[in-house]
């Protein structure tokens, strides 16, 4: 199943949801496991009484509707192993438990500690359901991060790029972002994590669409990696250079010089090279027409900037500094993180689309220049930059 856009297939996403047992009847499950759970933690001495019935929203950042899907996206695997985990009283953790102790480590970034106690676990508990949790998700989710695999998928893309900042035949906005971890000074390896801010970092490359979501990711690289080659050593890189990728129909555009054919394209940042299928913005003798390309340029370019840092204001373990992560592990964390975001978009998750909005993603870090130019880059942007020219934004 594809990503779930509109009402048509959010209804899809409803409807599996009823096919694994958490439908609206499972709806009501889920808010009779919510009282008996808060009400335990309570007795327990792990969570202050609250009687607000936001209180699932405030802990976990989703809606209810969101957790009972993710439920049913992870249930086979959660349930049908044979290790049972329980809490410290000794009860066995239900399905509903395990999404919840995952969700809320992955969701506050707190210590496997802290999170064992907020919920009366053995921090080795937390650890282990977190990380079934995980592998679970990273099977079961993946539809929901891709590439638009249709003609239709992508028009749509292209129509809401254009109306953001009049951009003609854009696919997507293309970022990268610093994952942040402590790591030991005396360990030899953990100099290759070394940044150029001298912080330990991993690098996240994403692409991104007009909602937010994300349909490309890259992660597992070195923060010390320039992002012009983390993008040349992607796949997305070799399939567009292949012609196997943003080679879909051209339009025709007109201005009062003639005609002139715009092809497929995503923008970037003066980090990227510019390429024919990869536009970023002029750096030098900015004439009226350039100034204008690069205001709309930036206008669209804010997309990526605020889905990266809705990611990690929403996940948290990856917004700060990990401690000491298995960097094996680390990038299907991150992953994982990605996937979250995309099914709280594509469920249309109402507590998600009340956070604020913030373009702040990597603190601390400068901006990179690539400066490196393909001449048929440079021809179409400055078509692109002509065109744009002439036409007013709505």
């Amino acid at each position: 199943m594809g990503p779930i856009r509109g009402n048509r297939k959010r209804k899809r996403a409803d409807k599996k949801a009823e096919e694994n047992g958490y439908g609206s009847a499972a709806s009501e499950r889920s808010l009779d496991w919510w009282d008996d759970f808060s009400r335990r933690l309570h007795e327990g001495g792990h969570q202050s009484p609250s009687k607000s019935l936001d209180k699932f929203e405030l802990i976990f950042r989703i809606s209810r509707k969101t957790f009972t899907y993710i439920c049913s996206l992870v249930r086979e695997d959660l349930t049908s192993k044979s290790r049972e985990f329980t809490f410290l009283n000794g009860r066995l953790l239900s399905l509903h438990d395990q999404v919840a102790v995952a969700l809320r480590r992955l969701g506050t970034g707190d210590s496997l500690a802290a999170v064992a106690d907020s919920f009366g676990l053995n921090h080795s508990t937390v650890s282990q359901v977190t990380w079934r949790f995980v592998e679970a998700l990273e099977q079961r989710a993946l539809h929901h991060l891709r590439w638009p695999s249709t003609e239709l998928e992508m028009a749509e893309i292209k129509s809401k790029f254009q109306k953001l900042q009049g951009l003609p035949n854009c696919c997507g906005v293309v970022d990268t972002t610093h994952i942040t971890m402590l790591l030991s000074t005396s360990d030899p390896t953990s100099n290759v994590w070394l940044d150029r801010e001298k912080n330990y970092s991993m690098v996240l490359q994403a692409i991104v669409d007009p909602e937010m979501r994300f349909l490309d990711i890259v992660t597992g690289w070195p923060g010390n990696m320039e992002d012009w080659v983390v993008f040349q050593s992607s796949t997305f890189h070799k399939l567009c250079e292949n012609g196997e990728r943003l080679n879909g129909k051209k339009v025709q555009q007109l201005s009062k010089e003639g005609s002139s054919e715009i092809r497929e394209y995503i923008i970037g940042d003066s980090g990227f090279p510019l390429l024919p299928y990869l536009m970023v913005p002029y750096d030098k003798e900015l004439s009226e027409s350039r100034a204008e390309f690069n205001k709309r340029h930036l206008g669209t370019r804010v997309v990526a900037q605020r889905a990266l840092a809705r990611l990690k204001e929403t996940w948290k373990i990856i917004r700060g500094q990990m401690w000491r992560p298995d960097r094996h592990r680390m990038p299907r964390f991150i992953l994982v993180c990605c996937l979250l975001h995309n099914i709280a978009i594509d469920m249309q998750d109402e507590v998600q689309a009340a956070i604020p909005l913030s373009d702040e993603h990597d603190s601390g870090y400068t901006q990179q220049i690539c400066g490196s130019v393909e001449v048929k880059g440079a021809e179409m942007r400055d078509e692109l930059s002509l065109y744009l020219s002439q036409r007013r934004l709505p």
